[in-house]
């Protein structure tokens, strides 16, 4: 939008000034522009005009707008006047240019004060490193302290362990959060079920947490409302304009973004990767909660929430009992261990 409108100014404020400089009498123009004012000024709005369309088909990247537009013009006009000092012994030359160097120089100053400010902002509201400026001196640094930035999405906050990924310090990414993606772990925080509530205060914790930590470096994204686009499909969107990667554990999303093209952190993955795998024969002590889906079956869960299905173990329900791993069950959505009691072991 900011770009649309800088265009828009610059549109105005050339034919205005073109126009001016072509049809007024009072100006210094060369003959050639006196005698043909009109052809004078579409030739030479032609030229301003071939700037925007060439600034127009430049791939876009977006940057800090106070300082692009600040140092874009400040640099803008700088070179400018550079320009004008460098060429004025040229336009001084009689010999050169017939005595009519005066109104030439006076055509390019005017030409050079519409294209060169406007590249210079354009260019820096598009290159890929990003400007700050930074109060007492000015200092030229990139915003993003590492490689492509990491997009968070509302399942990465409730489940949590992205602030313990951080605290690894094997993250050195910049984090964002979009807005609606706040907006919409907001809302479950604001729900009237109270294990929503839960989840949804726990995702705004684990955010607070990463934007007091001095090691993360952490914003939130502002977007525009759409109402037309589910969430995720916003989030796949957002991440190819940042050329970012998206951290979740929702599998319907991590396949969604694959299709597309989208590089995805599981979190399941991750930690899957890392943590030692069960095998058959190995001893896990778990208290049985619920009653599982087949029959006899009883549940439990490990500190990391991973699911235990305990064969025969509904009639241990509320127990802590010692069970043999029998087989796991592991993919992107989580991971599943089926066991069976240890006979006659029961606390």
């Amino acid at each position: 939008m900011l770009l649309l409108v800088i265009r828009a100014l610059y549109i105005v404020i050339a034919v205005g000034a073109l126009a001016t400089y072509c049809f007024s009498q009072e100006t210094a123009a060369p003959p050639f522009v006196k005698e043909h004012p009109v052809l004078a000024f579409f030739l030479l709005l032609l030229i301003a005009m071939s700037i925007l369309l060439v600034d127009v088909l430049i791939p876009r990247k977006k940057i800090d707008v106070i300082s692009a537009v600040y140092f874009g013009l400040l640099i803008g006009v700088l070179l400018t006047y550079l320009l004008n000092l460098a060429i004025r012994p040229l336009f001084d030359m009689e010999d050169l240019f017939g005595g009519q160097g005066e109104p030439l120089r006076g055509m390019v100053t005017l030409l050079s004060i519409l294209v060169l400010p406007y590249l210079c902002i354009t260019f820096m509201l598009q290159t890929k490193d990003q400007f700050r400026f930074v109060i007492p001196y000015v200092e030229f640094s990139r915003e993003l302290k590492g490689g492509r930035p990491m997009i968070l999405d509302s399942s990465a906050l409730i489940d949590g362990r992205v602030a313990d990924l951080v605290a690894t310090n094997i993250v050195d990414s910049e984090f964002v959060v979009p807005q609606f993606i706040l907006q919409e772990v907001q809302d479950i925080a604001d729900s009237h079920d109270k294990v929503r509530r839960s989840r949804g205060r726990r995702g705004l914790d684990v955010l607070k947490k990463l934007q007091q930590d001095p090691k993360v470096d952490i914003r939130v994204h502002e977007t525009m409302p759409s109402t037309d686009k589910t969430v995720d499909q916003k989030l796949v969107e957002l991440a190819r304009e940042l050329h970012g990667r998206l951290v979740t554990n929702d599998v319907n999303l991590n396949k969604l973004a694959g299709v597309q093209g989208v590089d995805v952190i599981n979190l399941n993955d991750v930690a899957n990767s890392l943590k030692p795998r069960f095998i058959p024969g190995e001893h896990v002590r778990i208290r049985i909660i619920k009653e599982g889906e087949g029959p006899g079956q009883g549940v439990g869960y490990l500190d990391d929430g991973t699911m235990v299905v305990v064969e025969q173990g509904i009639r241990e329900m509320g127990h802590e009992v010692d069970t043999v791993v029998t087989s796991v069950l592991q993919n992107s959505a989580g991971r599943m261990i089926f066991s069976r009691l240890v006979d006659g072991h029961v606390s």
